[in-house]
């Protein structure tokens, strides 16, 4: 009778236990592999009113959207933009972002500013960067060589234009030193070529760009060309640069087809730590969906089959892979 008392005291013990856990989310079927645990993603993007804040947006609400029963939750985070992405990607703070294929190129071999590789791998390759030097016709300026002595827009500060800016101009046989860089935002850098302060400014993104379009509306602006051999030069040393033509009549005053570059496509990436089937499934579920994206933003466009596994030379997540290699698109 005692032994029968004893083992009636340890079974209740034992099933109080397991009622406290399953109450408390610690053990039982739902948590293994942390399937019953909420998965918090974020995504960096950029500050608002650029391209990358809203696609960013778009992608990250898609993905939530049609998470069917996994459990995450995935937002978008505003950040300065693409240097600010790589380096917390790399700190593991963020899980996914949205980045300058350019900067990208240069952050996981460590080059430049960056020091050491960033971890960081690709998931997807999203809409071209096409830009360009424009000047207000009269100024003078004709070529990039022209440029020297001139006081020239190269973007906001701190952005990292001049991972793209300087393979360019040292193509064409120009460094910074040679003439007096200048930094603001592609809508400051309109008001400067304006009012006089700037004889030219380095503009850009998905086509047609808004600070373009207001540019030309309000002047009459000259597209300074890149030169045929001198594009074939970039086109062979850098995986992120390759042609784009801005259709005639894109722009006011626009009467002749330009032959232009993508300089560094907008690109998902995320942390190289992050695992394979997370990566999986985030990159199934944007795919699938895709148009939502489109709905929310043009740029979705580019995620189409040629274009997202396009090698612009930061390795792809295997997460990745593995799903372009499922539905046949990843290149052999």
């Amino acid at each position: 009778m005692h032994e029968f008392r004893y083992l009636c005291r340890k079974i209740s013990v034992v099933a109080v236990a397991a009622l406290l856990a399953a109450g408390c989310g610690g053990s039982g079927k739902d948590d293994k592999a942390g399937s019953a645990k909420r998965q918090y993603l974020s995504v960096g993007t950029a500050p608002p009113g650029g391209a990358f804040f809203v696609v960013g947006g778009a992608i990250s609400q898609v993905v939530q959207d049609h998470r069917g029963d996994l459990p995450w939750e995935v937002s978008a985070e505003a950040t300065k933009g693409t240097q600010e992405n790589i380096r917390r990607l790399s700190s593991g703070e963020l899980d996914f972002a949205l980045a300058n294929a350019a900067i990208s190129y240069f952050a996981v071999r460590g080059e430049g500013a960056w020091g050491e590789e960033q971890g960081v791998r690709a998931v997807m390759t999203l809409a071209p960067n096409v830009a360009l030097f424009i000047t207000p016709r009269g100024s003078g300026v004709i070529t990039v060589s022209d440029l020297k002595g001139k006081r020239i827009v190269v973007g906001p500060a701190g952005a990292g234009f001049e991972y793209f800016l300087k393979p360019i101009l040292k193509a064409h046989g120009v460094t910074y030193e040679d003439f007096t860089p200048l930094y603001n935002t592609q809508a400051g850098a309109v008001d400067m070529l304006a009012d006089g302060s700037a004889a030219a400014a380095f503009l850009g993104g998905a086509v047609p760009t808004a600070s373009i379009t207001q540019a030309s509306a309000s002047q009459d602006i000259h597209f300074i060309s890149f030169g045929e051999g001198e594009m074939k030069q970039l086109f062979e040393e850098y995986p992120f640069f390759f042609g784009a033509t801005i259709k005639a009549g894109t722009y006011r005053g626009q009467e002749d087809a330009f032959k232009g570059m993508n300089v560094g496509s907008m690109h998902l990436i995320t942390r190289a730590s992050l695992d394979d089937e997370t990566v999986y499934q985030f990159t199934k579920r944007l795919y699938e969906f895709r148009a939502d994206v489109v709905r929310k933003h043009p740029a979705g466009r580019a995620i189409n089959p040629k274009n997202i596994v396009r090698d612009t030379g930061t390795p792809f997540h295997p997460g990745a892979v593995r799903y372009f290699e499922e539905i046949g698109i990843w290149p052999n």
